[in-house]
């Protein structure tokens, strides 16, 4: 057989081969097949020596134009291969624009955060600045320096997560108020929100971690009238504007006169119902001014300066609120019940 012979047989071998390629990788193993180095098609032209000097021309000419039928070939497939896939993919991705969207529900503020965020609001549109301590506390800032000595029964381990002799899980938001007392001068009034924890038994209405918000005012002047007033304000904006307070005596060792307050009951207005255990009244908080012997650890003079301090339990001003009756369920994360809020 003769080298046209048989580059038309290479030619045709090619054009059956290259119609039924599917995919991309064939294609190339195709072209170095027909014309790579070790290809069909530059196996044929390596005999062109034999020929003579006026067959060469021709043969050249034909080689030439098959391989840039075999190249065209290849680029048109590649193209309608690369066609082919694309379309696919879109038909694989398609969206259809008619169904309806996936509902994608909002978040919200935990009603403990709410309840937070109001308080916040009402203190600093008074005049008060945030503050904040750590939760990890010295013996000293928790209990000493609130005027609780050793020996104290609120120091004692059963109430108390201690960490070391000296160091332990603030009981109270109470030890930032020294702080602030420690490094600034009065006059000045802050709010110091946070978690607390004490060793108590989880249930209906205890928890050992909970949320409280210390409030403490020291300026020259300030008087139990004062804070009568600020508590007065507070429970009419939490609890609603016909809201009364009564302050009872009490005893607390960082203040002096100490006092608990209660709130006429926000489901009977003070008549007397299941809520309020037919009193009338709840307590909400306890307060009183601050123990002489408080200012003077921290370099204030009780002789020239006074001030008040009460502190706000925030879970039981957001059961009273929301009208929840078990503390538990803020802290289960139950869709469910969180969403109502």
């Amino acid at each position: 057989m003769g080298i046209r012979e048989s580059l038309d047989q290479i030619r045709q071998k090619f054009d059956e081969t290259v119609n039924g390629a599917a995919v991309l990788q064939q294609l190339e193993d195709l072209r170095v097949a027909f014309l790579g180095k070790k290809g069909e098609l530059t196996g044929v032209l390596r005999g062109m020596g034999s020929l003579t000097a006026e067959e060469r021309p021709a043969i050249g000419q034909k080689a030439n134009e098959i391989r840039a039928h075999m190249e065209q070939k290849l680029a048109e497939k590649v193209e309608e291969l690369k066609k082919k896939a694309q379309e696919e993919k879109l038909k694989k991705e398609a969206v259809d624009v008619t169904m309806p969207g996936t509902v994608r529900e909002k978040g919200a503020l935990h009603p403990i955060n709410q309840i937070i965020d109001e308080m916040k609001e009402l203190f600093i549109g008074m005049g008060y600045t945030v503050a904040d301590g750590p939760e990890i506390e010295y013996d000293y800032y928790n209990f000493e320096a609130l005027n609780l000595p050793e020996g104290h029964p609120a120091r004692d381990t059963q109430d108390t997560f201690y960490i070391t002799d000296k160091m332990l899980l603030r009981t109270q938001t109470s030890s930032v108020q020294i702080h602030v007392m420690e490094h600034n001068k009065p006059p000045f009034r802050i709010i110091a929100p946070g978690k607390v924890y004490r060793a108590d038994n989880m249930d209906a209405t205890h928890s050992p971690i909970f949320h409280q918000i210390e409030g403490l005012v020291v300026d020259k002047g300030v008087t139990m009238g004062d804070l009568k007033g600020t508590l007065e304000v507070y429970a009419k904006y939490m609890f609603g504007e016909d809201t009364k307070i009564r302050l009872r005596p009490h005893h607390f060792p960082f203040t002096e006169p100490s006092a608990e307050v209660d709130v006429s009951c926000w489901a009977c207005g003070g008549k007397g119902c299941r809520v309020c255990k037919g009193e009338g009244w709840i307590e909400v908080l306890g307060c009183g001014m601050v123990h002489p012997d408080v200012l003077r650890r921290c370099n204030i003079d009780p002789a020239v300066y006074s001030g008040f301090a009460f502190g706000i339990g925030v879970e039981r001003t957001a059961m009273a609120r929301f009208g929840v009756t078990d503390l538990r369920q803020f802290f289960e994360g139950d869709a469910r019940f969180l969403g109502q809020f």
